[in-house]
């Protein structure tokens, strides 16, 4: 690799780090079912737990003033302050205003889980996402295996429509949080969770690992475009579409390394040689918005950055720095740029 090219990787994660996703998140977002339950929920809690708090506040300040004035009592006729008869009603009164607290918030538990689980019955749409150390793979679901693919680290939903999210993993333990559409969920190897998420609103939602899973934890995020019906179909349709084919000489140059490389060997891309599994699927790797589960935008820049030298970007990951000449560099890149 030459000189400059390795002060370009050197320095993209400076470049790379002023630059702002736009993503929304945010826990108190009403963009899908679940999270509104979540919300009304929360603050169902927070209100009875802020009267509870409110009133053993005030009934310590008046023990206190109580016990200042029965203290003066004694020192002034030398005798014991007789007790308040209304002391035994006040606390009989308070017990059973704990326990209607207490009541009342479990019957809200069981209406938000109950209308959680009637909008999660009937799921229109099953898709399974695969943690791994430190992306998502993501397959869609369908009864006609044709029909089934594999992208990564993006999510897209039609709004309005039930979906299941198959959760696993095949390393450690993760969690699965989009936090302006759903609560967390962990994602355990051996063992297959799920949630579900009807969204409501259109727009382009940030979500991320909730749970430390090594050392770039921090740069594992997820993307969930919530399409219009039509456009989600479009999307759909187009996933299912192969790589197509390079038309400039450096791009095929760059098809001609991806294939018969070490690229092939951990990834797939769809029409291809390229069978690998071990990495994300590269079929339509450019018409992702982000690369490396989040960790940089989607640009040439950062492709040039990210296979020249993907250690420095996101140390520890499974991606090893190949050492490529710059006219390979060059053509990988123009090859990676047609894959939309």
């Amino acid at each position: 690799m030459s000189a400059r090219v390795r002060m370009a990787a050197a320095a993209l994660p400076l470049l790379t780090a002023a630059c702002s996703y736009q993503h929304y998140q945010s826990t108190f977002s009403d963009a899908a079912v679940e999270v509104r339950q979540f919300n009304i929920l929360f603050v169902i809690f927070l209100v009875v737990c802020a009267i509870m708090y409110a009133l053993v506040l005030a009934f310590l300040i008046i023990a206190l003033l109580r016990r200042h004035r029965a203290k003066a009592n004694v020192m002034e006729e030398g005798r014991h302050h007789e007790t308040d008869p209304l002391m035994s009603t006040g606390l009989i009164g308070w017990g059973a205003l704990v326990g209607t607290g207490l009541v009342a918030l479990a019957i809200a538990s069981f209406f938000a889980d109950r209308s959680m689980a009637s909008a999660a019955a009937q799921p229109k749409l099953l898709v399974t996402v695969t943690a791994k150390q430190w992306w998502w793979d993501v397959r869609y679901e369908a009864g006609d295996k044709s029909k089934t693919f594999h992208t990564a680290n993006e999510i897209h939903l039609p709004v309005g429509v039930p979906a299941q999210i198959v959760l696993e993993s095949d390393d450690v333990i993760h969690s699965f949080w989009v936090p302006s559409l759903a609560g967390k969920q962990d994602l355990i190897p051996g063992r297959v969770n799920d949630i579900s998420i009807t969204p409501q609103r259109i727009g382009i939602y940030r979500g991320q690992c909730a749970e430390y899973c090594g050392a770039e934890h921090a740069k594992m995020a997820l993307i969930v475009d919530v399409d219009s019906y039509g456009d989600f179909l479009k999307w759909w349709q187009h996933q299912l579409q192969s790589a197509p084919q390079p038309t400039t000489p450096l791009a095929t140059a760059g098809y001609n390394f991806v294939t018969s490389r070490n690229c092939a060997a951990c990834h797939a891309i769809a029409g291809t040689p390229a069978s690998g599994t071990v990495g994300p699927d590269l079929t339509h790797l450019a018409s992702r918005r982000s690369i490396a589960a989040g960790a940089m935008p989607m640009s040439e820049g950062n492709l040039y950055g990210w296979v020249a030298d993907p250690q420095s970007i996101k140390p520890g990951n499974h991606m090893p720095t190949v050492g490529l000449e710059p006219d390979q560099l060059h053509a990988v890149v123009a090859y990676l740029k047609t894959l939309k």
